[in-house]
């Protein structure tokens, strides 16, 4: 089993916590020495106990079921002897009730916009088979509840 580590901090810094009205902001380590500025986002609580510059975790999820896919993609395709040039997608997720009546990411949409180099170019069937096999493999992809489609028109 392989293992995956983050770090979350936050610190009061004398604000009251009772009332509601502290601060959400806080930071995400990463084991490269990476740091990212992280609060809730502004659509579930708003300024300024959110800071609207940082990275929520519903955008982070949406990134990282976005950023697995396309890691994969980018392989299998390389594996079948097409050069990906240029990858571009503008994910997004969509938050509502779940069938269980709770709040949940409960839709993932994948906008890939992909550019191939070279004379061999994918047919509308390869580049489907691609996709489909990426979204099999894509680890965050099998660890969710939620559905993740890829948009049409790719």
């Amino acid at each position: 089993m392989k293992q995956f580590d983050a770090r979350v901090t936050w610190q009061r810094a004398g604000q009251p916590v009772l009332d509601g009205r502290y601060s959400r902001a806080h930071t995400w380590h990463f084991d490269g020495g990476l740091s990212i500025p992280a609060s809730s986002s502004p659509l579930s609580v708003p300024l300024p106990m959110s800071d609207p510059a940082a990275v929520d975790p519903e955008e982070a999820l949406v990134a990282a079921a976005a950023s697995c896919h396309m890691l994969f993609f980018l392989s299998i395709a390389a594996q079948r002897g097409f050069v990906v040039e240029r990858y571009d997608d503008t994910a997004r997720g969509l938050l509502g009730t779940n069938a269980a009546g709770r709040m949940a990411m409960v839709r993932i949409e994948l906008r890939p916009s992909i550019a191939f180099a070279g004379e061999r170019q994918p047919d509308a069937q390869e580049l489907a088979a691609i996709h489909h096999l990426a979204h099999e493999r894509c680890y965050i992809a099998n660890s969710l509840t939620a559905e993740i489609v890829i948009m049409e028109n790719c």
